[in-house]
């Protein structure tokens, strides 16, 4: 199958949590981190979250750098990534920041009677917004059908930002080929946490382990990149 190049980025506790149970957003990374984040999102095509991402944190999924957006412009491309969601059910919030924000436009993936739910959700939108369309990938949705329509449109490079889900999605059907993890120096400790992963058949197991291809210190925090599949 002919697909993007797809790079799986997050940040966690020690415990592998992806936040706290708080009202407001932990924050799990520093500013050094949020720059070279911002620099691989520069470096892609489109960006993909869940809809748990997209209810819990509102995310604009912007390149934040105005250097960056200038490289991008004078490289012939928009100055921010082409947004994707991933969503069982076609509920999400037409006024999310993700729908209007950025100058690329975005994807809502979904399947059966989500799509229905999810175009209904779209038009509602203010006519001002950038384009966002609701496409067909499958009931439920999967990997496999968002690489291959986003590949159809041109998509080279895809960063994947979670949540738990998505991640676990990517990484049980082993259609990611890249992992960047920073890892934040204290624990969470509580069970209702949301999780980096999922429980799932991953391929990557003692027997066939991951690439540890580069590990570092960050300002304190911990970034690791692993090579999935051979390509990074």
């Amino acid at each position: 199958m002919e697909r993007p190049y797809t790079i799986l980025s997050c940040a966690t506790s020690v415990d592998g949590r992806i936040d706290d149970t708080g009202p407001e957003r932990l924050r799990l990374s520093n500013e050094a981190d949020f720059a070279e984040v911002d620099e691989l999102r520069a470096g892609c095509d489109a960006i993909l979250v869940g809809a748990g991402t997209l209810r819990a944190d509102d995310p604009r999924l912007l390149v934040r750098s105005p250097m960056l957006r200038e490289r991008r412009r004078g490289q012939g491309r928009t100055e921010n990534l082409l947004k994707a969601v991933i969503t069982r059910t076609g509920d999400i919030d037409p006024t999310a920041r993700l729908f209007s924000t950025g100058d690329a436009g975005a994807l809502v993936y979904t399947g059966g009677d989500g799509l229905a739910l999810a175009e209904e959700r779209l038009a509602a939108r203010p006519s001002q917004d950038p384009p966002a369309e609701a496409v067909d990938a499958g009931d439920p949705p999967t990997a496999e059908a968002v690489l291959a329509d986003l590949a159809a449109r041109g998509v080279e490079r895809l960063v994947v930002e979670g949540g738990g889900h998505v991640h676990t999605m990517f990484l049980t059907s082993g259609l990611a080929d890249e992992l960047r993890l920073a890892v934040a120096p204290f624990f969470i400790g509580d069970e209702d946490a949301p999780r980096f992963v999922m429980p799932g058949a991953y391929p990557y197991s003692p027997e066939t382990p991951m690439s540890l291809v580069e590990a570092r210190s960050l300002g304190g925090v911990a970034v690791l990149r692993y090579c999935l599949k051979g390509r990074a």
